[in-house]
């Protein structure tokens, strides 16, 4: 599939990752994006870099393919928020659980928000320490979603440094997390 905005987003998350450094995404309004998706990308209170996809004038100026997404990142202010030591992962031999999920909420409500619900839901549940990544990897607005919305899809990946988990266990998590992102959003479930 092309890639889109949200793929620009986690291109930024991934680089900031390897520094050890998490950052927070935020809808935003800055040139050279399309004013409707971008992302200010912040390390605490630090504006560190924007996301999204470029605004058309841009992308004809340029003679770029339609929609192209970018992301900026300034390394320097990066830095102070850097681990100084990157620390090894934990590797396990035990099987990552996955658990995939498609919300609808309104148009206006940012995949950030509903990414950082459904990593509460979890923690909530008491699974935070097994809860390995939470990734965006669909985006749907078509009349399936209903007008004014969106279908956001994620994958919830589960693995446990001393055991294989059960279906429950992760079965559980999830139900978790889209229970907060349904109170605090109003998410619902695609298909039900």
């Amino acid at each position: 599939r092309p890639a889109n905005w949200a793929d620009a987003i986690e291109a930024a998350r991934i680089v900031a990752r390897e520094a050890g450094v998490e950052l927070e995404v935020a809808a935003d309004r800055h040139a050279p994006w399309h004013p409707g998706r971008c992302a200010s990308l912040r390390a605490g209170d630090v504006l560190v870099g924007h996301a999204g996809e470029l605004h058309p004038r841009v992308i004809k100026a340029f003679d770029l393919p339609a929609r192209t997404c970018a992301m900026e990142l300034d390394l320097t202010r990066l830095e102070p928020w850097a681990a100084r030591v990157v620390p090894a992962p934990a590797i396990t031999t035990y099987p990552v659980a996955t658990q995939d999920v498609a919300l609808i909420v309104p148009q206006s409500v940012p995949a950030a928000d509903v990414e950082a619900a459904l990593r509460s839901g979890v923690d909530r549940h008491g699974a935070g320490d097994l809860l390995e990544s939470i990734r965006l990897f669909d985006l749907y607005t078509g009349e399936q979603a209903g007008e004014g919305n969106k279908s956001l899809a994620y994958t919830l990946r589960f693995r446990a440094a001393d055991r294989t988990l059960t279906v429950e266990e992760t079965t559980g998590a999830r139900d978790a997390a889209v229970a907060e992102a349904a109170d605090r959003l109003g998410a619902v479930l695609r298909g039900t």
